[in-house]
């Protein structure tokens, strides 16, 4: 099993870090000739079963099937902390939540992180960022200063909104806000069209994330002519969905799956631009989300559970041809910190050594899966409609091809063995016949909360330690 960076490992000097994060050649690859662009396309709770190559009989995602073929497909991508600003933070830092202290929605990525975007700037990347931000923590719909965007030069972003029809957003360093034409996915898309064709004329190599805000909820707002491709009744739904909860469960799937259809278009757009334009020879394309969505899996709604629907994520890295032949699986669990290092290393620059995540870049390039075996997952702080009221409670665990294992505070809680149970309906927790698998998984996850110095304490004990407040349900107010 790889041992990650250690926190006693790393250097405390502000300025170290920056000065290693510059640094360009990779200690893993020889730096290409011409550094590859990289465009990053993120959905909002996206779970990865949701695709055509996926296997879901519902859902119709052309583009994105076709993408799975030329592309390296991590079919067992986890979001370790499965909730929207967790997620983009640990993106983004390669660190665990509970280092960078985004372990809550709506709190404030602190201005001096070493941010992925500020390491390829720093490699003379231009950078940019459409669409969803979720990192200021200051007012989901307030002007985010440049101080705040990680690195990030061109900028057309909202820090949230789910009012996808009427959905506004800030441009660069102007404090007016504007106002997104029609279907917010669509419009940014448009826009990311564009920031492609102003940079087909060679010069600067570009990072750009294109975040949209679809197909998270509301379901039902997706434009027309993909609501009238899925009828509620005929929805196949996955037999972990209780019978009590299957007509809503049909219904919120219909508007989810033409949500998840309007963005397979806009991938597709985006595509077709990079061949046109002949970007593509030199693009890395990835996409992937930062959580999943239960739909009455379980009887569960939204993220932050510890289940599949919940945890793991589409993920889907193509590459330019340098970087290895395309179209193939890896299965072993890739975790959201790992991406940081990984997308890093790929474009032959060096990691910082703030980063906690693992490189899987040499893997990536010779098709052969990492020797570790397992994500950590987390909830550190249950919170909004996973309150405890709602049922929620802090949980860790630890996600591998065949098992999940989680506690919560009281000790085991689940374990199942996707492999026979691939829906998770029979918790083998503390059953006789498991208890050899429970013992050694339960090792491994011990090992890895030692490893990142996590003391799995209640919630209320991080909050204090970040002077983070909350509502009674666990929520920081996020009203400007």
């Amino acid at each position: 099993m790889i041992k990650r960076l250690k926190s006693a490992e790393r250097n405390n000097s502000r300025w170290s870090v920056l000065f290693l994060a510059f640094i360009t050649c990779s200690a893993r690859a020889a730096e290409p000739a011409q550094k590859p662009n990289v465009l990053y396309l993120v959905a909002d709770q996206w779970r990865a079963a949701a695709t055509g190559y996926a296997g879901d009989p519902n859902v119709k995602t052309p583009n994105l099937d076709r993408l799975a073929i030329q592309s390296v497909n991590f079919t067992h991508a986890v979001s370790g902390c499965p909730v929207c600003s967790p997620h983009r933070a640990s993106l983004m830092t390669g660190q665990f939540p509970l280092t960078n202290g985004v372990f809550l929605n709506d709190v404030h990525l602190r201005d001096d992180a070493t941010c992925l975007a500020e390491v390829f700037q720093a490699a003379g990347y231009d950078t940019g960022f459409i669409g969803k931000w979720h990192l200021n923590g200051r007012g989901r719909s307030n002007y985010i200063p440049p101080e705040s965007r990680q690195g990030f030069d061109y900028w057309k972003v909202l820090d949230c909104t789910h009012d996808y029809n009427h959905s506004f957003y800030y441009a660069g360093n102007d404090p007016t806000r504007l106002t997104w034409p029609g279907y917010d996915a669509d419009a940014q898309t448009q826009d990311a069209i564009q920031y492609l064709k102003d940079h087909t004329q060679g010069g600067k190599p570009f990072l750009l994330f294109v975040s949209w805000g679809p197909p998270h909820n509301p379901y039902q707002t997706a434009p027309q002519k993909y609501r009238a491709m899925y009828e509620s009744d005929k929805i196949e739904l996955r037999p972990n969905v209780p019978e009590k909860l299957k007509k809503k469960a049909q219904q919120d799937l219909a508007g989810y799956y033409a949500h998840c259809t309007a963005l397979d278009d806009c991938v597709g757009q985006l595509l077709k631009t990079l061949d046109e334009t002949g970007l593509a020879r030199n693009t890395m394309v990835v996409f992937s989300s930062d959580h999943g969505a239960m739909l009455g899996s379980q009887g569960q709604e939204r993220k932050q559970r510890p289940w599949d629907e919940s945890i793991r994520v589409p993920l889907l890295i193509r590459g330019p041809r340098a970087l290895g032949d395309m179209g193939r699986r890896l299965d072993t669990p890739i975790n959201t910190p790992d991406l940081m290092p990984t997308l890093l290393s790929l474009a032959g620059l060096k990691c910082p050594d703030t980063v906690e995540g693992l490189d899987y870049s040499s893997y990536f390039r010779a098709g052969e899966n990492p020797p570790k075996d397992f994500a950590l997952i987390s909830c550190p702080a249950p919170f909004g409609e996973w309150s405890r009221s709602n049922g929620g409670r802090e949980f860790r665990g630890v996600r591998t091809e065949r098992y999940t294992y989680v506690r919560d505070l009281s000790g085991p809680w689940l374990l199942y063995d996707n492999q026979i149970d691939p829906y998770q309906q029979h918790d083998l927790v503390n059953q006789p016949a498991a208890a050899d698998v429970q013992k050694k998984l339960d090792h491994v996850l011990s090992s890895a909360l030692q490893d990142h110095h996590d003391e799995f304490l209640p919630a209320d004990k991080y909050i204090a330690r970040w002077g983070y407040k909350v509502d009674a349900k666990g929520t920081v107010p996020y009203t400007p």
